[in-house]
């Protein structure tokens, strides 16, 4: 048979298709994310307590971060940034808790969907707030399954997905004693110096463990599914957490326990086992790099794709930025604490414009939540409000640092000073330092277009709506503690429990 030119081409073209390497499927998207955890309460990073197995297996089959950053320490604007890649003020009234999606900037899960993606979630993604006020029909994070295999039934053949698992733990309110009764124990527990040491707060601590454990567990189980259908290596993961733990200090606060977020990714493709991530990421990076991995080039982001960081390039990140606004509604007139950040290897600079202002609330019930409201109740929160005018001479003032007043400047030594606890910012010798720090944050303000750096007392955020209508009162603070008991699961005094110690007794 003589093979024509034609016959030639046809034939060649017909062996190319077949010995070209199939095209890469697009990479799935698990999004694991906790509600309220802190770095670094987690076994990889050296916890010696609480028990985290699946986070440290994907820290050990991927990389381990320990400069994550939430962009700030508030449920919603948190989780707005992760899904917009923009900084909460460049969202607008998504920069409130409690407040209405800001529809008029894309997500990474809208635009993947644009792409074929398969999207969905389950539990808490974006909020608390409104988002159908905006005209979405689902949750910015994508359409809500009652768990992770209904979803999966529910895939089209062979589509590619993002899907957001969103946890309620370990979020209070807590059932008192769920820790201790597992077998941890109370003199295991390292008690942050922001707050008083004794058992019930070490008993607390116990109980914000236990859910850990239990987001730990079921962030697990999704993974054996991911095991089971043959798409384990072709799934990004990513393992975090939206903000600091539900105690004083630390959750809504710029601090580090505030702020400083668990955070483990795994993707074969791209991630060696057991990489050590030191640099500083933060929140608004996760839209972009999910974007980029899957080939489509973010707009209007103010995140980095953290890919080719991942090989060994470098950010060019020598700090990350930090912010809030209101939380939840409780200062009169429904007014914000506005605070902004900068955090450095060594130091973490907060401006407080607005010094006036409670920083955690108003001491008596505005709307929500209740006395300093911007605190989560707890044992830990009652004790300390209890120690107001009764703290020793040789003890930290756990009052004032938890509900007391704020300067307009904030200086730490986070090396020197790992709990935040002594304010620099008034020091001559650091004037220089502070003077530095400040000028990076007015910089990134302007560049980033924030209302506060033209006008430090803008009004904007107080006047946003607070979505949910209630009326709560005050606690009584000092039943809390009467009722509050230890009960270990063995010992003589298992039956009734062990009160709390007087509260500044240490």
């Amino acid at each position: 048979m003589i093979l024509t030119p034609f016959l030639l081409l046809v034939l060649s073209l017909f062996t190319s298709s077949h010995t070209q390497a199939p095209l890469e499927s697009p990479p799935n998207i698990l999004f694991l994310i906790a509600d309220d955890w802190s770095y670094p309460h987690a076994g990889v990073y050296g916890d010696q307590v609480v028990r985290t197995p699946t986070f440290d297996r994907l820290a050990a089959e991927g990389a381990l971060f320990t400069n994550a950053y939430t962009a700030s320490p508030s449920c919603s604007p948190s989780r707005a940034s992760i899904l917009t890649g923009r900084y909460p003020h460049e969202n607008e009234s998504g920069g409130n808790l409690w407040s209405e999606w800001p529809a008029q900037y894309p997500t990474y899960v809208s635009l993947l969907e644009e792409m074929g993606y398969f999207t969905g979630l389950t539990r808490k993604g974006w909020g608390p707030g409104d988002f159908k006020i905006s005209g979405l029909e689902h949750n910015p994070a994508g359409k809500s399954y009652s768990d992770f295999a209904e979803f999966l039934k529910n895939r089209p053949d062979g589509a590619p997905f993002t899907f957001w698992f969103g946890s309620s733990d370990p979020h209070r309110e807590y059932i008192p004693n769920t820790g201790i009764q597992t077998g941890t124990k109370l003199e295991d527990v390292v008690v942050p110096g922001f707050f008083p040491d004794n058992d019930c707060v070490r008993n607390d601590i116990l109980d914000y463990y236990f859910e850990i454990e239990r987001f730990d567990r079921e962030c697990g189980q999704l993974i054996a599914m991911l095991e089971q259908i043959g798409e384990l290596d072709n799934t990004i993961i990513v393992m975090t957490s939206d903000n600091g733990m539900p105690f004083p200090r630390a959750k809504a606060n710029l601090y580090d326990y505030g702020t400083r977020m668990p955070l483990a990714i795994r993707w074969p493709k791209k991630v060696k086992p057991g990489t050590v991530i030191h640099d500083f990421v933060s929140f608004v990076d996760f839209a972009p790099s999910f974007l980029d991995a899957a080939e489509k080039s973010p707009e209007n982001m103010s995140g980095l794709s953290l890919w080719a960081f991942m090989d060994g390039e470098s950010l060019d990140r020598d700090q990350v930025f930090l912010e809030r606004e209101r939380h939840a509604n409780v200062r009169k007139g429904d007014l914000s604490f506005p605070m902004r950040a900068v955090r450095t290897q060594q130091f973490l600079y907060i401006w407080n414009p607005m010094p006036e202002r409670n920083p955690a609330g108003d001491p008596s019930v505005h709307q929500s939540v209740g006395q300093y409201g911007d605190v989560d109740h707890s044992i830990t929160k009652f004790l300390i409000m209890e120690m107001e005018g009764k703290t020793a001479a040789d003890q930290p003032d756990y009052f004032s640092l938890a509900f007391g007043a704020r300067p307009e400047e904030e200086l730490y030594d986070v090396v020197s000073d790992p709990y935040q606890l002594n304010n620099l910012a008034a020091q001559s010798n650091f004037a220089d330092i502070k003077k530095e720090l400040r000028q990076q944050l007015l910089d990134w303000m302007e560049a980033t277009g924030d209302p506060r750096f033209e006008n430090p007392k803008s009004t904007y955020w107080d006047e946003l709506r607070y979505t949910p209508d209630y009326q709560m009162k005050d606690t009584d603070v000092a039943k809390q503690i009467q009722d509050y008991r230890i009960k270990p699961p063995f010992g003589p005094d298992a039956k009734d429990g062990i009160p709390c110690q007087s509260s500044n007794n240490q």
